[in-house]
């Protein structure tokens, strides 16, 4: 039977809520020295303790990362001194999803992007409704950003969700763009996240280096017995949700079954998300709320 309207709204809700107490919490843990792979580990345990599910790989991304990092299961890198952190929270609730991230700073001399990055998102809260263009919204974002002195990276782009899927369709771009003149329809849930870069970097993302975060795409045949029972517990576990690499290595043998998992890869199983970098190596701040559309305004979920 499916949920109930009143079901998915307190589904969403509740994600909401406690994907904003584990981001709270990792504001605090996030700590010069402090192993990358100690927060990401911390946040997902929360996330369980207080009843919900990852939706998604903690993602702690350093400096002119903007997105898609998370620690391998042999994580040996530390929060740097003078760094900008970017921690992304994902929680569902049976498929609902609450998405939430903020920035810490260590470097003073970046404390005013990363306010740009969060007033950009409350300029936006304060004008998402019913039938509003997401173009609109970007415009919005782009000239709070701008106000501040700061560049909106104009090819990030905020997300709709729907129950276990992450990118839904709808788009709220950080910029204004006729490419994205959809209206928001009340009842949508959308993830708002203005990134900001200094004024003089290009304001782009570019992929980097694989990353630690996959996706499964389809089942075929393999030739490897362990490779078989490595995907049928990921598509078991995590179905059309990403997931780290390290999750499947806490199941199988990271020294005895990376062969398995690369054979998975190979045969395009399941896919690798590329860590997305500032193209001149601009450093990047991140502000992010995921919010239920309204008739006259947005029920901020996070």
């Amino acid at each position: 039977m499916s949920p109930s309207h009143l079901d998915v709204s307190e589904a969403y809700r509740e994600a909401g809520r406690i994907a904003s107490e584990v981001s709270r919490k990792a504001r605090d843990f996030v700590k010069v020295n402090r192993r990358l792979l100690d927060v990401c580990e911390k946040v997902e345990e929360w996330t369980r303790e207080l009843g919900g599910v990852p939706a998604f790989p903690c993602n702690i991304d350093i400096d002119e990362i903007a997105a898609h990092y998370t620690s391998p299961i042999d994580d040996k890198k530390v929060v740097p001194e003078r760094a900008i952190v970017k921690v992304d929270v994902g929680v569902h609730i049976d498929g609902y999803v609450g998405d939430t991230a903020v920035t810490v700073c260590f470097n003073p001399e970046h404390n005013r992007l990363v306010k740009a990055a969060e007033e950009g998102l409350q300029a936006a809260i304060g004008v998402l409704r019913a039938g509003i263009r997401a173009s609109e919204v970007g415009a919005v974002i782009e000239r709070k950003i701008k106000e501040w002195g700061f560049k909106p990276i104009w090819n990030l782009t905020g997300h709709k969700v729907s129950r276990y899927n992450l990118h839904a369709g709808g788009v709220i771009p950080n910029v204004y763009s006729l490419m994205n003149r959809q209206k928001l329809t009340a009842g949508d849930v959308y993830a708002v996240e203005p990134f900001t870069t200094l004024p003089t970097s290009a304001g782009e993302i570019v992929n980097g280096e694989e990353g630690h975060i996959y996706l499964f795409l389809r089942k075929r045949p393999l030739r490897d017995t362990r490779a078989k029972e490595m995907l049928d517990y990921i598509f078991s576990s995590y179905g059309t949700l990403p997931f780290a690499s390290r999750w499947v290595f806490r199941r199988f043998s990271f020294d005895e079954d990376r062969a398995a998992f690369r054979e998975l890869l190979n045969s395009k199983c399941i896919q690798a998300y590329s860590v997305l970098v500032e193209k001149s190596r601009g450093p990047v701040a991140q502000a992010e709320h995921t919010v239920l559309i309204k008739e006259n305004g947005c029920e901020v979920l996070t």
